[in-house]
């Protein structure tokens, strides 16, 4: 791989999603400073505006591009030669499909280091009910999703719960207008984790995966029953499979799958796409599937099973 010279932090979101307010915060802190000039790309410009003072103070010029055609490599280069920047951020226009600029060919050295997605809470549902294969799009592969101008009343759970199904890696902030929330995960789950055997109802396994995905610690020790399809990747031994449920992340033809590494006896005679009920204990170990630390479950019962009436499990 090239090595990356200029790291470029890609900042997605719709029209008034707080970019703007985001960058105007991030330029002026210590810690965002260099020596070397920054290069701010504007492709959209909102109600909110940049402090020129604060950027001229910052070492940071602005080019605009009004157009998604005129955003090119060849425009990108030219920008490289005559403002020679040590870092590039993108406020990207929140109607352009951010993969498009994902996949386009950068300035040698130029190489994406950050990806960051706003997102004002307050419409959220409504862009998730009209727009959701393009915030689908910019979410999918972000590092992290700023959720502000939050209230403690908004399904802020059942928000984060619809980036990590698309985007397992992606870190989830909520803020409000004094800043950070971090208590709004403290409701009560669906279902008994202090249950001899945690049973998953087939409408609660997307609540189940993803709370478990972001505190096994809760897990660890504990055993776990639900259904679903199984699924076995090459690789992975004959006692391994993978148990789960397919997932919806923007349409019908835009899926993926949720399932943990599952070690059973009973897995040589599983069948690939077989619908089966589990009964398994929960570690949390280091696995190659996961380029790291992931649940692991260990199946003292798998049995075969009817397929559920709906296989599809829904986040909003």
């Amino acid at each position: 791989m090239e090595e990356t010279l200029v790291p470029i932090y890609l900042i997605t979101g719709f029209l008034e999603s707080g970019k703007t307010t985001f960058l105007n915060f991030t330029l002026q802190q210590d810690y965002f400073y260099i020596d070397g000039k920054t290069l701010l790309i504007l492709c959209e410009e909102g109600e909110e505006e940049y402090d020129m003072e604060a950027l001229k103070l910052a070492n940071t010029v602005v080019e605009v591009i009004e157009k998604e055609e005129d955003l090119t490599t060849e425009r990108l280069t030219a920008m490289d030669i005559i403002h020679q920047p040590e870092r590039v951020i993108v406020e990207y226009n929140g109607m352009w499909l951010a993969s498009n600029f994902e996949k386009m060919k950068k300035p040698d050295g130029w190489g994406i280091e950050q990806h960051i997605t706003c997102v004002d809470g307050s419409t959220f549902q409504v862009y998730m009910n009209n727009m959701k294969s393009i915030f689908m799009d910019m979410a999918r592969n972000a590092d992290m999703v700023v959720f502000n101008r939050c209230k403690k009343e908004d399904p802020l759970p059942a928000y984060r719960r619809s980036i990590k199904v698309a985007n397992q890696r992606a870190e989830v902030i909520f803020e409000d207008e004094e800043g950070e929330l971090d208590d709004i995960f403290q409701d009560e789950m669906p279902f008994d984790i202090n249950a001899p055997v945690i049973d998953i109802l087939p409408e609660d396994y997307g609540i189940w995966f993803v709370d478990a995905m972001d505190h096994p610690e809760t897990y660890v020790g504990k055993t776990v029953h639900f259904q679903g399809r199984a699924l076995k990747p090459r690789g992975m031994g004959s006692k391994f499979f993978v148990p789960g449920r397919t997932a919806m992340t923007c349409c019908a033809d835009d899926t993926t799958f949720l399932g943990y590494v599952c070690k059973s006896a009973y897995a040589p005679k599983i069948a690939e796409g077989q619908w089966v009920d589990v009964t398994a204990k929960i570690a949390f170990e280091n696995r190659m599937e996961y380029q790291g630390e992931g649940i692991v479950l260990y199946a003292d019962c798998v049995e075969p099973c009817d397929p559920l009436p709906e296989e599809m499990v829904y986040f909003n």
